[in-house]
């Protein structure tokens, strides 16, 4: 232990080119041993001692050679400041063993050792110690003075290419290891069944962002023995989309060029044919749960041809023979009944509607899919009432707004309808299946095809042909404010319609026609008691409960507890209404 207050003294020595070799083991435990008073550890002097070794560091590592007090000095070192010295060549890989006595290998250390020809070698070594998210890095921060090098300055020198041929088999290996055995782990089917497609187990974004660097290589690596497979799930999931991206930022860039109309493709053609090997995903054929897993490789092989329009001329056959075998295995157009709580329903049908009208070229199963949307709920339509906040902020100028083709769009309702549309362009679509489903579609949705949809004539045509009953008005529940509701000769039997139509059993638009019956001023107690107790007493104003709550529970202790035993509702729990609330308080008087 030294004074504390002598910190400054022993740098000055340590940085001293003079400094004889007999003093060094001196000065280093003086820098290196803990700063202590009689009464135990100080904290702040410690500090002091860290901040100088740290400047003396480099000069006492320049002149010891000896093992023990370099590895004495290399412990004091924090991450950072040993990647410098490693860039500057003062640490070498002889020190590495004594850095991970102490410490795990990190990037940081890879890249600087890398830095030095001789040194490549031993640095690519360390690339197996790396954990797996931390081996891209790298290359990543390979220039980590990339953004703050001051003009005139030299630039960095390329990646070895040794050192990036390691990173980029050490980013593919884990991809190519799963397609090989593709074993669901334990919980995989749990989790699996709210995913929709394999982007979690392929789209390993350390491989894309190596394999990214290098697009020269790309016709080489998908015929490479090894890392074939792997590099064209890649290129087939990642190109494209990639390339669009970064059109769009270059063309957000001020400086930068315009978006193109047509942007070159990111795949040549010949690159996208030697990709189609693993287009249809035939690694994960034989995964058990077909049900899910073949629903889930349809809608990527879906997702891939989107991302590539390309793909639906080169690989027709190849994509029709897939999309078949995929339903028959998974059994995908045998209809279940939506279960309660099963919020992925509508999206699962209309997901496979979509995905089947991009790949499929048998008329049955196309017929299926038209069958399924028919099976699918009304949707509800709703014009809200007008929001005065809005009418202050926003000038309405569309005169269009309160169309039953845009109300459908506002909680994304036309969905069903579109899919419809899908299927109806694909050819190989029976017109009688497609028809089938018009003449149950609501009028909204009829509607949204004349205004919104394209498609074949025969379509559009038989979409204006359905007949409407003359009584039948456009299916749209409008909320009026309370001046409309005032010129109607019952503007309770108003609010009572709108709790009695469709709307309220439909998540999205439930809560506006509860919301807008809550704060009308005609509304009875017989309408608040058909509305869930959690929509009047949580999500509107408290106002409107309050007397209701005072004249049930009075003076009765006992009313008042129930009251706060029932109010235990939670968000997904089973939901009572206001009236069975308030008659659960009138029973706990009867049973006390």
């Amino acid at each position: 232990m030294v004074n504390a207050r002598t910190y400054p003294l022993w740098r000055d020595l340590a940085m001293r080119e003079d400094l004889p070799k007999e003093a060094l083991k001196t000065v280093i435990g003086a820098l290196c041993a803990p700063a202590t008073t009689p009464d135990g550890f100080d904290a702040q002097a410690d500090r002091w001692r860290e901040e100088v070794l740290k400047a003396a560091l480099p000069a006492l590592l320049a002149r010891t050679s000896a093992k023990r007090l370099r590895g004495q000095l290399l412990v004091q070192a924090d991450e950072k400041t040993l990647a410098a010295l490693a860039a500057d060549g003062i640490v070498t890989a002889a020190d590495v063993p004594a850095i991970l006595r102490h410490r795990r290998v990190w990037a940081g250390l890879v890249s600087a050792l890398a830095l030095h020809p001789g040194q490549v070698e031993a640095a690519i070594t360390l690339l197996p110690r790396l954990p797996g998210h931390e081996v891209e890095q790298v290359v990543r921060d390979w220039d980590p003075d990339r953004y703050t090098r001051t003009k005139g300055a030299a630039p960095a020198p390329p990646v070895p290419q040794e050192l990036f041929d390691a990173v980029l088999e050490a980013c593919l290996t884990p991809l190519a290891a799963y397609l090989l055995h593709p074993e669901p782990e334990e919980g995989w089917e749990t989790v699996s069944s709210f995913l929709k497609d394999w982007s979690l187990e392929l789209g390993d974004n350390s491989a894309w962002a190596m394999l990214a660097r290098c697009p020269q290589r790309w016709a080489q690596l998908t015929a490479h023995p090894v890392f074939g497979a792997a590099v064209q799930h890649l290129l087939l999931d990642q190109a494209e989309t990639q390339a669009f991206e970064d059109a769009r930022l270059r063309a957000a860039d001020p400086d930068g060029e315009e978006l193109p109309a047509d942007p070159a493709p990111a795949l040549s053609e010949d690159l996208l044919l030697a990709c189609l090997p693993a287009l249809c995903l035939p690694e994960l054929a034989d995964l058990p749960n077909p049900q899910v897993t073949a629903r889930r490789t349809l809608h990527h092989i879906a997702n891939r041809v989107r991302s590539n329009p390309r793909l639906a001329d080169l690989a027709a056959d190849q994509l029709h023979a897939a999309a078949d075998a995929l339903v028959t295995r998974g059994q995908l157009l045998i209809w279940a009944a939506k279960q309660e709580g099963d919020h992925e329903f509508d999206g699962r049908v209309l997901r496979l509607a979509d995905d089947l009208a991009l790949l499929s070229a048998n008329p049955d199963h196309l017929a299926g899919a038209c069958a399924q949307l028919a099976r699918l709920d009304q949707p509800a339509v709703v014009s809200p009432t007008p929001s005065r906040t809005l009418i202050r902020i926003i000038d309405n100028t569309d005169s269009d707004h309160d169309r039953p083709a845009r109300l459908l769009e506002r909680h994304y309702e036309h969905r069903r309808v579109q899919a419809l549309s899908t299927l109806a362009a694909n050819p190989h679509t029976p017109h009688a299946a497609v028809t089938d489903v018009l003449n149950g579609l609501h009028p909204a949705e009829l509607a949204w095809i004349v205004e919104k949809a394209g498609g074949p004539d025969w379509f559009l045509a038989a979409a204006a042909a359905v007949p409407v009953p003359e009584d039948e008005d456009d299916g749209v529940v409008r909320l009026l404010d309370d001046d409309e509701l005032g010129k109607h000769p019952d503007p309770a039997a108003v609010l009572q319609s709108w709790l009695d139509s469709p709307a309220t059993g439909e998540i999205f638009s439930r809560s506006e026609v509860y919301r807008a019956v809550v704060k009308s001023r005609y509304r009875t107690l017989e309408h608040l008691r058909q509305i869930p107790a959690d929509e009047i007493l949580a999500r509107h104003e408290p106002e409107v409960a309050l007397k209701i709550l005072l004249d049930h529970c009075g003076r009765s202790t006992d009313r008042w507890e129930a009251l706060a035993a029932a109010m235990t509702f939670d968000y997904d729990g089973e939901k009572i209404t206001f009236g069975e609330l308030l008659d659960s308080l009138a029973g706990a008087t009867e049973e006390s």
